[in-house]
């Protein structure tokens, strides 16, 4: 149903951030935890970035590249501050512990392992800081037979069972296109991070450890397909551009590109189906429902593509929308940029970096009425605020020359 209401008219300055007073120390890098730190710094949190001195964030240096940065690095460490600190030298895991210690929550997505490694388990950081909410992100979990094997978001979306679904029947696996793994496994740690600062505020409750596996975030959407499975004994296959066992669903040709239509509710099948020229279909008993339709899904998706094929793009969406049957053409990254839909509702918003030069970025989901997130800062340089964190966290100017001096900062 369309909506009959715009979205509200952002709150006045004055009105605090959902998550302001949240302090975040961020120990993660590349996608997982950094896309984490990233939601949570939009709604207000105070997220603080421990890079390594030198290199920092491998991401910083990932894909296109202006001005020496990744400018995928301007989207995911805007409202983010840099502390370089080198976490190998005892000074470092120091530092580290005095800054996790006024912390609400800890962001790490290293191998197990590591943080004990460091002096920093859970036992040893909720002894410091009781109130602590811990995520640790990882390949296959903190626990396990395969805890200690080494996994990327690659790895956790073949494990979950994404990839064996993604492309053409007998053919190779293909990806998604982008990080969807890492991404999956950010929002399931956002989801646990908000679940246990509510924990611990409405409830009395102290802090917890939230264990994330990347192949279990991506198994947790993967739908009907384990009790399929369990009851039937049905191992789902690849199926291209098609949706199995819900029809129509797919993308159909047209004579300048493709057309992705969803007809497969009851009535908006019948709708579909008078667009086309097909009533017959429409007023078949035996598609009234979806069973009915998925048992002869190959003819209808025929019917649909023979008309969709005689037409232009935008003739088939203008068709499709005056039947109220949901369709969309397959975008571009130039076709996000130019659609007044994005713009209205400020999901490419324009942000000047550090360096002078002005990048449109994504905007900012979800859209929260009162509450909305925001961009209040630029992504860092690296060890853009050093200084000034250690400094909040008790330090001498002198003490931290020293550790500049010794290479422990940055």
């Amino acid at each position: 149903m369309e909506s009959t209401h715009s979205l509200p008219a952002p709150p006045p300055a004055t009105s605090p951030a959902a998550l302001a007073g949240v302090r975040v120390v961020e120990m993660g890098q590349l996608i997982a935890g950094p896309f984490c730190g990233k939601t949570l710094g939009e709604f207000g949190a105070d997220v603080i970035k421990i890079e390594a001195p030198d290199s920092g964030d491998p991401l910083r240096n990932w894909r296109l590249i202006k001005e020496g940065t990744s400018v995928w690095w301007q989207v995911q460490s805007r409202n983010k501050r840099s502390v370089a600190l080198d976490l190998r030298q005892k000074e470092g895991q120091d530092i580290a512990r005095r800054l996790i210690a006024e912390a609400d929550v800890l962001v790490e997505n290293f191998r197990p392992g590591t943080l004990e490694g460091w002096g920093m388990s859970p036992e040893e950081l909720h002894a410091l800081n009781p109130g602590l909410v811990m995520l640790r992100i990882s390949g296959y979990g903190q626990t396990g037979p395969y805890r200690d094997l080494p996994g990327f978001g690659a790895i956790g979306e073949a494990m979950g069972g994404l990839r064996h679904l993604t492309g053409e029947p007998g053919r190779v696996p293909v990806r998604v296109g982008v990080s969807i793994g890492d991404t999956l496994a950010a929002l399931h740690g956002t989801i646990g991070v908000l679940t246990a600062l509510y924990h611990r505020k409405v409830n009395g409750g102290q802090g917890q450890v939230i264990d994330v596996a990347l192949h279990e975030a991506v198994f947790n959407v993967m739908e009907s397909l384990i009790p399929e499975y369990s009851t039937f004994g049905v191992v789902r296959e690849a199926a291209g551009s098609a949706l199995p066992g819900i029809a129509p669903s797919n993308a159909y040709p047209c004579q300048d590109g493709w057309v992705l239509i969803a007809g497969n509710g009851d009535s908006i099948f019948k709708r579909l189906m008078d667009t086309i020229g097909r009533p017959d279909l429409g007023a078949a008993p035996d598609l009234a429902d979806n069973a009915g339709r998925v048992a002869r899904v190959q003819e209808l998706d025929a019917a649909i593509g023979a008309w969709s094929a005689q037409r232009a793009v935008q003739q088939v969406l203008d068709a499709l929308a005056a039947a109220r049957v949901p369709a969309g053409k397959v975008y571009t990254a130039k076709d996000i940029a130019e659609d007044p839909h994005y713009r209205a509702r400020d999901m490419l918003l324009s942000q000047t970096t550090r360096d002078g030069y002005t990048v449109e970025v994504p905007g900012i989901v979800p859209k929260l009425s009162a509450t909305p997130g925001t961009i209040r800062s630029s992504a860092p340089h690296l060890g853009d605020d050093t200084d000034a964190v250690l400094a909040e966290a008790g330090l001498s100017r002198e003490q931290i020359a020293l550790l500049r001096s010794k290479g422990v900062i940055q």
